[in-house]
């Protein structure tokens, strides 16, 4: 978590990440869809400022609007359902220079009143910029090669191959959510409870783009990040594509991560399994080995920004659990089978109280760990995200389980 002498720095350090970018696309590709369901890029680059000044400006300091048709037009994101497309035309949206214009204009007003701000109310700003950092990637990924730049890559580290075994996970208590009310969280991850979870044996590593090749050579579909060509099968990475990395994590919607998981004679984990084959002991407390802002990032995942795709799943056996389950965080979020509840006392956030409450639905799943674009103030235990069960576009891979009789 950001400590809250420092969030004016870490909401600047934010808006540079993200001006980084949206500098990675061709000016004239702001109108363009990433992903078909969802908005125009154009909407993405004013939401997070809008965002911002309605929930610091307008919702909590009171402050009058300069611009209340831009206000409105990008304050809320879409969640439509496979195969539900939006109607909207590039004529309907305004200029990228009028966007760029409200954007500035929308940091200037904040950036005076920061210092009035409550710091519950700079995390929401600051974390809600961290998720569309990863959003953003999301829709990068998805979109054609000649509408981005290209920025420098770092070079996947060379592991060995994975020897792929199911390691046995002890019953034992695990805590779910968070139940510290003095640490800043999102509505969802309140009010945290202890429950014991029967013993179970989970697989080491994610399932791995090798592994669902058997699935889909036995007649599935490949994956969306997947094509064929000459009889070859290629990834499609973020700047690119290369031939199918065998030992990276496979990215799939949770119906197919769900559909291996029964071909395989297996499940797919529960939230609750999830954490208890994460666990570890520090200072005698239980934690998800190794969440925390003081874990370095290059030795213990592949989160925190500093690669834009994935890497084998043996990288970084430093983040392994105290049960030896490897790459719980970082390397691509992971599907389970927990339908995205609150816990018992749900209370939304007063300036934001549709960010869970919309989505408790029973058609979205929890997601655990994090992704290669995952910011580190986001890697705490009770951090829980969510989608849909049949949506393919995001980086989230999966492991399987075997119950006891």
């Amino acid at each position: 978590m950001i400590s809250s002498a420092v969030l004016p720095e870490a909401l600047h350090q934010v808006r540079s990440y993200m001006d980084e970018m949206f500098s990675l696309i061709h000016p004239t590709s702001f109108y363009e869809r990433g992903i078909p369901e969802r908005h125009r890029l154009i909407f993405y680059l004013g939401h997070v400022e809008a965002f911002d000044w309605n929930q610091i400006c307008r919702w909590t300091l009171g402050k009058p609007s300069f611009h209340e048709e831009f206000d409105q037009l990008f304050e809320a994101g879409i969640d439509p359902e496979q195969g539900t497309l939006p109607l909207d035309q590039p004529s309907d949206w305004p200029s990228l220079d009028e966007v760029l214009e409200y954007n500035r204009r929308v940091r200037e007003e904040i950036d005076r009143c920061v210092d009035e701000a409550p710091t519950d109310i700079l995390h929401i700003a600051i974390e809600h910029r961290w998720m569309h950092v990863e959003t953003t990637a999301f829709i990068f990924h998805h979109l054609a090669q000649n509408a981005k730049y290209t920025p420098t890559l770092p070079t996947p580290p060379v592991i060995s191959p994975p020897v792929h075994e199911m390691l046995e996970i002890p019953e034992g208590f695990t805590t779910l959510g968070s139940d510290v009310s003095d640490k800043f969280g999102w509505d969802n991850e309140f009010n945290g409870y202890e429950t014991v979870v029967p013993e179970f044996l989970i697989s080491k590593y994610k399932v791995t783009n090798g592994q669902y090749l058997q699935f889909v050579h036995e007649g599935a579909a490949p994956p969306s990040f997947w094509f064929q060509r000459g009889g070859a099968w290629f990834l499609r990475t973020m700047f690119g594509e290369c031939p199918l990395p065998h030992d990276w994590p496979v990215y799939v919607s949770q119906s197919e991560a769900q559909a291996y998981a029964t071909w395989a004679g297996m499940e797919l984990p529960t939230e609750a399994q999830f954490h208890r084959a994460a666990y570890g002991t520090m200072n005698g407390e239980e934690r998800l080995f190794p969440w925390g802002n003081e874990w370095p990032k290059g030795i213990h995942g592949n989160f925190g920004l500093k690669h834009w795709d994935p890497v084998s799943v043996t990288a970084h056996p430093a983040g392994e659990s105290d049960f030896g389950v490897a790459q719980l965080v970082g390397n691509g979020w992971e599907w389970t089978s927990t339908l995205f509840h609150p816990f018992e006392g749900f209370t939304p956030h007063a300036t934001y109280p549709g960010y869970s409450t919309r989505f408790f639905d029973e058609d979205h799943y929890v997601v655990k760990g994090a992704g290669p674009q995952t910011a580190v103030c986001l890697l705490r235990r009770s951090f829980r995200n969510w989608f849909r069960p049949n949506y393919p576009y995001a980086h989230v891979g999966f492991r399987c389980v075997q119950n006891g009789s």
